[in-house]
């Protein structure tokens, strides 16, 4: 049948399995959003307060479900204010198809009314982008986007349509939904050698990240670490894949990861990293990071082997095909010395802070809302000092209910990423933890969650600083707090009241227990305003280029 371009658009979304767009229309995608509007019985379009905000939902939508996410913008500053959001997903390889129109092909490169080069600015954050110039390739093009999006190491792809393409026409012949069917080869070898290494091995240690999440492959996981006896520590990203009260998880590893992970990595004679990069928030400091062991490095991306950290042995695999393979050669193991030299680090050396009933403390806030919510409740944070408590405290025991921007550490990520999480999945609770930083950044998208009745409960940790930054300046700078307490009077229950929202101000944990009780019952957005200490700090601390002998831990 032929159809203009903006109709195979929609079509080929169809095709893709594509159920929901969030975006902000505008000149140059007019033919697109005229579609969206003829197939609203196929596609859903959720209008954002900002394109940014479009951006992090999608990204968001994609986390919670494990589907790639579409966002929508126009030329110009549409699309320019998409590349925070692009970036957010290409940092944590989250799959997502970033769609901009641009203006008609015989205006490219003449400086017109809204145009940028987005291709070209996105080309460093993208795993691939598109320029589509004849409508003839639009539908092959959209289904390329998809195959790569999700396909190796997941990862946004962008696709730039010039109005005129959005209203030449061709014709549509449907192929089908892109199946990715990929393998990795892992030979006998490989598989034995690495099962050799770790029999060999009498301090064995698994530190694992986000490809364990992506794979889905954290029951496959915990079953080699309990044949083999293997401790393991995650990274923020892979929170949720072996619950932390699993006997042999060691929690979160580095900066603000847990002592007895630090120390586990320090001592341990054989490391198997799985599904993770060594980032400079793990690995602290390179040169001397698990600085007595023999190293495994398995990952999906060869780009990551010998990064960041020289290895001894490396597998290029996801990590679900990797631990399939290799745990019918792993031998059963005990390694009762080390479970016991590293109980001992985790009785006397993991932090554990004071409850006090009668304020908020981070720790009481967090395990609050694990005891008044769902089990499969999801958490979408921000970035700053609530980030960090949230990921030590969250109490998530499943894969995708943790949503948060690891790489690029996005202020103003977390509300877009909740309304998208929320989006995918309705009858599901939603909590976004922010702090009022980073809660200014992006709090307009309370007016999205108010017009489609998105019951997101926001809770800000409000201390009335720029947390985290004010962490380091009180200790690294003499608590000379260069523009760190930005002496804001927002009244949040206010602002609620003023976008159609509810809102709630709380000082203690009755309070908030109450609240959040009453968050609960409610079919709309909610906000509650909690007040901390803006001296609280986020311990324990591995300061950046250090090693565990310069934890701060009081």
């Amino acid at each position: 049948m032929v159809k203009n371009g903006a109709e195979i658009l929609i079509d080929a979304l169809v095709e893709q399995g594509v159920d929901t767009i969030f975006g902000y229309p505008g000149g140059a995608v007019l033919n697109i959003y005229d579609a969206l509007y003829k197939n609203s019985d196929r596609i859903r379009h959720i209008l954002t307060a900002h394109e940014q905000g479009a951006a992090h939902a999608a990204d968001g939508y994609a986390r919670a479900t494990g589907k790639v996410g579409v966002c929508l913008a126009t030329s110009g500053p549409g699309a320019t204010n998409l590349v925070t959001g692009i970036a957010t997903a290409y940092m944590d390889s989250i799959p997502m198809v970033a769609i901009t129109g641009n203006v008609g092909t015989s205006l490219i490169g003449r400086d017109s009314f809204q145009e940028v080069y987005i291709a070209g600015i996105t080309m460093p954050i993208t795993k691939h982008n598109f320029v589509v110039r004849d409508v003839e390739d639009l539908a092959d093009t959209v289904r390329d986007a998809f195959r790569i999006a999700a396909s190796g190491r997941p990862g946004p792809v962008l696709i730039d349509i010039p109005k005129d393409i959005t209203a030449a026409k061709c014709e549509f012949i449907p192929k089908g939904k892109v199946e990715i069917n990929e393998t990795y080869e892992i030979s006998d070898e490989e598989l034995q050698t690495v099962a050799d290494m770790i029999a060999a091995s009498e301090r064995p240690m698994i530190y694992y990240g986000g490809g364990v999440e992506t794979s889905d492959a954290g029951d496959m996981l915990l079953q080699l670490q309990r044949k083999a006896d293997i401790p393991s520590a995650h990274t923020m990203m892979a929170i949720g894949c072996i619950p932390d009260t699993e006997p042999l998880s060691l929690g979160m590893i580095g900066m603000h990861g847990t002592v007895s992970a630090a120390w586990a990595v320090e001592r341990c004679d054989l490391l198997v990293c799985i599904g993770a990069r060594f980032s400079d928030r793990v690995a602290t400091n390179t040169k001397r990071f698990a600085p007595s062991a023999k190293v495994i490095h398995v990952d999906i991306d060869n780009a990551e082997i010998n990064k960041n950290i020289g290895v001894d042995y490396a597998i290029v695999s996801d990590a679900e095909t990797f631990l399939e393979k290799v745990i019918p050669y792993i031998k059963e193991a005990k390694h009762d010395a080390w479970r016991a030299q590293i109980t001992e680090w985790q009785t006397k050396l993991d932090y554990v802070p004071k409850d006090d009933e009668s304020v908020i403390h981070p720790h009481q806030l967090l395990r609050t809302v694990a005891e008044e919510t769902p089990e499969d409740t999801i958490i979408a944070t921000d970035v700053g000092q609530h980030q960090l408590w949230s990921a030590q405290y969250n109490g998530r025991k499943h894969v995708r209910q943790f949503l948060t921007s690891g790489g690029l550490g996005t202020m103003g990520f977390g509300y877009g990423a909740a309304l998208g999480a929320q989006v995918a999945f309705p009858d599901r609770t939603v909590v976004h933890i922010t702090g009022d930083g980073s809660f200014h950044m992006n709090l307009n998208e309370i007016c999205t969650a108010v017009s489609y009745n998105l019951p997101v409960i926001t809770i800000i940790m409000n201390n009335r600083v720029l947390g985290n930054v004010r962490q380091w300046q009180t200790m690294f700078y003499g608590g000379r707090y260069s523009q760190t307490d930005p002496h804001r009077k927002t009244d949040y229950v206010k602002l609620a009241d003023a976008f159609g929202a509810r809102g709630f101000r709380v000082s203690n944990i009755a309070e908030l227990r109450d609240a959040l009780r009453e968050a609960m019952k409610r079919t709309g957005p909610v906000l509650i305003d909690a007040q901390i200490d803006k001296d609280e700090r986020v311990l324990p601390m591995i300061p950046a280029g250090g090693t565990v002998d310069d934890l701060v831990t009081e």
